[in-house]
């Protein structure tokens, strides 16, 4: 990366008293964490809400968007499932942008979940109530400047990217791989192919997170 001189060590406490200091009861923050693949957005999201409780925080993945499987074969575009043009990048700014505008007296909105077990997503799966403060949003292209990813992007107070050591990124990306049923020549063929094309892209956006941070 050439991005390791604005790189912050920080520990898990520090990133949820940073995440806490965003949830003001009766308004509407959104954080979003980004990253290449591997970096730990999922996992660090997930430590967040989790430490903030369920009636301060909710997390809304960005994932939720991956185009159907059927669509990618249509488009021809199959094989490099995880680009940000398989992503229905409208459709997430449209939902960030509900989520922003959400007031304590407004319905439930409902946000789907990307399920890798099946490697498709599943429509509103993931409920937000009104009176949650804060979303953590996380995925791969928050930072990205073409499409609808700006418009995302307006909408959500603060982005923070993750950026651990490569070589730890690439040892998760070919487990994550495995554990879904990948032979380790397939885990290695996405790992270290549009896997890493994707990543190269992402980290290019680094510079504009509000954020840089490596979880020690």
């Amino acid at each position: 990366m050439t991005i390791e001189q604005d790189v912050q060590d920080v520990t898990l406490d520090q990133l949820v008293e940073w995440a806490n200091a965003l949830v003001v009861p009766g308004e509407r923050r959104i954080l979003g964490l980004t990253g290449a693949p591997g970096a730990g957005k999922s996992t660090v999201a997930e430590q967040l809400v989790t430490a903030l409780g369920p009636d301060a925080a909710v997390l809304v993945p960005m994932d939720g968007f991956h185009l159907a499987n059927e669509v990618l074969i249509e488009m021809g575009i199959r094989d490099r499932k995880g680009a940000y043009d398989t992503f229905d990048d409208g459709g997430y700014a449209r939902l960030i942008a509900t989520l922003r505008a959400q007031r304590v007296d407004d319905p439930v909105v409902y946000a789907p979940r990307f399920r890798r077990e099946i490697e498709e997503s599943i429509g509103s799966s993931i409920p937000v109530p009104p009176t949650v403060p804060l979303v953590v949003t996380e995925g791969n292209y928050l930072l990205l400047e073409c499409d609808a990813w700006p418009a995302a992007r307006s909408r959500i107070d603060e982005v923070w990217f993750l950026a651990p050591d490569t070589d730890v990124r690439h040892a998760r990306l070919l487990r994550r791989h495995e554990a879904h049923g990948k032979s380790p020549q397939d885990a290695a063929f996405w790992a270290y192919g549009s896997d890493e094309r994707n990543a190269q892209l992402i980290e290019s956006t680094a510079g504009r997170a509000d954020r840089i941070v490596c979880l020690r």
